[in-house]
Formats: C-alpha cells, structure tokens, sequence
C-alpha cells in the first residue's frame, strides 16, 4: 500500500488543492492531507482549527483520503505516518524551483520518501490561497475559486 502526503497551509483551501487531491487518489493508495501546518513567517488568516475544518469538509467526498495537521519537519512526519510519497502541486514554471529546492531538502534528509509533482489542471493553474484571500478582501467574488462554505468563511472574515 502506497500512502503519500499532500502538505500545504491550505489558508484556505482552493479549488486547485482539491484538483490536485482528487488526482493523486487516483495514483496512491490513502492520501493524507495534512492540511493545517503552521509555519512561522506564514500570516494565517485562518486558525488551525478552522483550516482543517474547511479542507475536510472540501474533500468529504473522496474515498482514501485523510485529512489531518502536523508541526515540524514534512519528512518527519511522512514516517510517523508511513507514507513514502510527498506530493506538491505545480501551478506555473515560477513554482518549479522552489518545489525542486524543497525535494531536494527533503531528499537529503529522508532518501527513501520520494516526491512527486502533479501540475495542476488549467483551469486552476492561476489559483493561489493568496490571490483567493486578496481578491475576497477587496470584495470580489471567489465562488469559482474555493467551495462555498471557504467562500463564506472569507466573508466573514473580512466583513
């Protein structure tokens, strides 16, 4: 069985993520999003609680998939949880170096946890949790980018 590990802040959770999820469920055998890592540096609209909240919600209706949330080291915790596969999302060329950079970070610490790259669909190509979160706080509309209750949960947070 081949458990991989889709890590991302998910502030909040986008269509993008959830094209990204579906896919890889296709390929692994159990998906676990840890879905609600905090990083220091990273200004979170969202709390952890309400993170996780939300991308289990987004992602109720795929089978193999887990949403949970960690702290520390991604590679750390792909071993706590047997996973041997971590999994990122590729929206455009300017993501590729930093994703290459942090494969190999992780590489160089965990050898036997491979990391696998799916570009994302293009229709999503251009969706980020920051370009979400800028466009509701300028009162746009974000409905075609995030599920409705992200949508409300952005309204409310900006209101």
């Amino acid at each position: 069985m081949t458990i991989a590990l889709y890590p991302a802040s998910f502030d909040p959770v986008t269509f993008g993520h959830i094209d990204i999820v579906a896919r890889a469920a296709k390929l692994f055998d159990k998906i676990i999003v840890a879905a609600v890592y905090s990083r220091q540096g990273k200004n979170m609209l969202f709390s952890t609680a309400e993170r996780r909240q939300m991308t289990t919600v987004a992602l109720a209706h795929l089978d193999k998939v887990e949403v949970t949330q960690y702290d520390g080291l991604t590679v750390q915790f792909a071993r706590k949880v047997g996973a041997t596969v971590i999994i990122r999302g590729l929206r455009a060329v300017s993501d590729f170096e930093a994703e290459m950079q942090l494969a190999l970070a992780n590489q160089s610490l965990a050898p036997d946890i491979d990391t696998v790259c799916l570009m994302n669909s293009q229709k999503y190509s251009f969706i980020s949790s920051s370009i979400v979160k800028d466009i509701a706080k300028n009162g746009g509309a974000v409905e075609h980018l995030v599920p409705a209750h992200v949508a409300e949960a952005l309204l409310k947070k900006y209101q």
